[in-house]
């Protein structure tokens, strides 16, 4: 096969498939490891507000300004922040699972397709 005039347009569908579910497993996987760093430095963030006293001058960031909140405003802040990115975080790990069987479905039935027997590869 030396062009893409020989090969049919399903092959060419899953091929074109699986390109896509490619990106789109790499984009889920950037956005994974953002959604786990927000975690980790949210949890940094709380063990700090811990050490600190109940009187300690805090600030927080609203946009574009830095204003006074109290320990128990900013942890409580930070516990919603942390619980969305954790929910965030498992939600793109169910998904690049399920994208990564299909990914895997794809190139089997690609390989089949052009009848070739290659080592199963990793989408990453």
């Amino acid at each position: 096969m030396s062009g893409s005039a020989e090969i049919s347009p399903q092959v060419q569908n899953l091929f074109v498939q699986l390109q896509q579910l490619k990106a789109q497993l790499e984009a889920s996987m950037r956005q994974k490891v953002q959604a786990e760093g927000m975690v980790r430095d949210i949890e940094n963030a709380l063990k700090e507000l811990e050490k600190v006293d109940k009187n300690t001058v805090i600030y927080k960031t609203v946009g574009e300004l830095m204003l006074k909140a109290s320990k128990d405003e900013v942890m409580e802040d930070l516990a919603e922040k942390k619980e969305t990115y954790s929910l965030r975080w498992k939600t793109l790990e169910r998904q690049e699972e399920r994208s990564q069987k299909r990914y895997q479905q794809l190139q089997q039935q690609l390989q089949e397709s052009l009848g070739t027997v290659m080592p199963p590869t990793a989408a990453t």
